[in-house]
């Protein structure tokens, strides 16, 4: 019997010649990576554990994006202490502001294929878009790794969706994992790798590969997996030939194995207050939306910008409606003003915001009031996710979320493109 993706980088990792699933085991962390709000409680259990130097200062990386810009008085004390323990301890990776923490670790190369990293935030599962074993864990077991380097781990059976053929004009990754949420359920990945694979998969960009892998998590898995490829060590620097062992093996031992046909697939809509509460665009249409959000870790990179520019050059957005636009990070930014994308997105209406977290995490750039209903590119629509309970939030494509923006109510994409 061969293995899966997730137990070759496992075996990898731990340096055995086979693994079981639902074995218990540890690992030895090759990166680990805090953001803002969980910083203070790190650094506090790491105290109380009796610990006083960090195992490897250059595998840890600190970011602050859920707390950025700062929109209350407390805010600050996460950074400050954050910065205080980095001194001390000679942790060099501290990013100020320069991007979601899941958009920052792939795209700065400090996760690469087959490595195993842990983040102290469920959506870490976004670097198995490139192949690595990464998984969000809570503050205690961050300190306990601070100070030793490893981590037990439970290996996880797979659950395998192999997707082929070609997508139909007007549907992207985001419509992909939405579908597959819808049938499997919210609870229907609980403590599982998703593996991603087939034609459909190998032709879409890093970008939305992390898509996929992202929203792995709102099914409760514990990986989110896709097979690195060439695209995949162009993406991170590496050499492929140090990686064709990444693979899962033909023989290998699936709990399930999911087949799609990527024709069949449509524009879809998870509606309030479930992720896994879909529903084909065409069902919604004449919905009335207050506000659509274009951003975070799950639909904030170049090409979703791209493809909001695409439908709202020389448009604009409706009247009584907000569009905000936050970037994944600084870089993206960047890119998109040097490409024009930004001055397209403004001229049509839209709200830029810093590269950040942003509404995502219904902290700051946004929040909604009772009665307000929002369509949005990020992972989680749950009650209050973005400000008042009262509120519904609708998840989505950018391309759905800006057509959404140009009327004010729901509508399907695929007539502006």
């Amino acid at each position: 019997m061969g293995y899966t993706l997730a137990e070759k980088i496992i075996m990898r990792n731990t340096k055995r010649s086979s693994v079981t699933a639902g074995e218990l085991l540890n690992v030895n962390v090759d990166k680990v990576m805090v953001h803002d709000i969980f910083a203070p409680f790190v650094v506090e259990k790491f105290r109380e554990m009796g610990f006083e130097k960090v195992w490897n200062p250059d595998k840890i990386v600190f970011v602050y994006d859920h707390l950025v810009p700062t929109s209350f008085i407390e805010d600050f004390r996460h950074h400050k202490i954050a910065d205080a323990f980095a001194a001390e301890q000679h942790i060099k990776a501290v990013h100020r502001a320069d991007g979601v923490c899941h958009q920052l670790m792939p795209e700065l190369r400090y996760v690469v294929p087959g490595q195993v990293v842990f983040g102290t935030d469920s959506h870490t599962t976004t670097y198995g878009a490139i192949g690595s074993f990464s998984t969000g864990i809570g503050y205690t077991e961050m300190a306990a790794i601070f100070g030793t380097g490893q981590l037990w781990i439970k290996v996880p059976p797979t659950l395998k969706f192999t997707i082929d053929g070609e997508l139909p004009n007007g549907v992207y990754s985001k419509d992909i994992i939405l579908r597959i949420l819808g049938d499997i359920g919210a609870d229907g990945g609980t403590y599982k790798a998703l593996e991603f694979g087939g034609s459909t998969i190998k032709g879409l960009s890093i970008s939305s590969r992390m898509t996929l892998s992202n929203m792995a998590v709102e099914a409760g898995a514990k990986v989110g997996l896709i097979e690195p490829d060439e695209k995949t060590f162009a993406f991170s620097g590496v050499e492929g030939s140090q990686f064709q062992d990444l693979k899962s093996d033909p023989d290998a031992n699936y709990e399930k194995v999911f087949h799609y046909d990527a024709s069949n697939f449509k524009p879809v809509v998870a509606c309030p207050s479930n992720v896994d509460n879909i529903s084909d665009v065409e069902a919604l249409l004449g919905t009335k939306i207050d506000q659509g959000f274009i951003g975070s870790c799950t639909n904030g990179r170049f090409e979703d910008l791209e493809v909001a520019a695409k439908i709202l050059k020389g448009r604009k957005i409706a009247p009584f409606t907000k569009l905000i636009v936050t970037p994944a990070s600084r870089s993206i930014y960047a890119e998109a003003a040097k490409a024009g994308i930004i001055g397209i997105l403004v001229e049509a209406g839209a709200i830029m915001n810093p590269p950040a977290c942003g509404l995502c995490c219904g902290r700051s750039g946004g929040i909604v009031s009772d009665g307000e209903r929002v369509i949005a590119t990020n992972n989680r629509n749950f009650l209050g996710r973005m400000g008042s309970p009262k509120s519904e939030i609708f998840l989505a494509s950018p391309a759905t979320v800006a057509a959404a923006a140009l009327e004010g109510k729901i509508v399907d994409p695929r007539k502006y493109l």
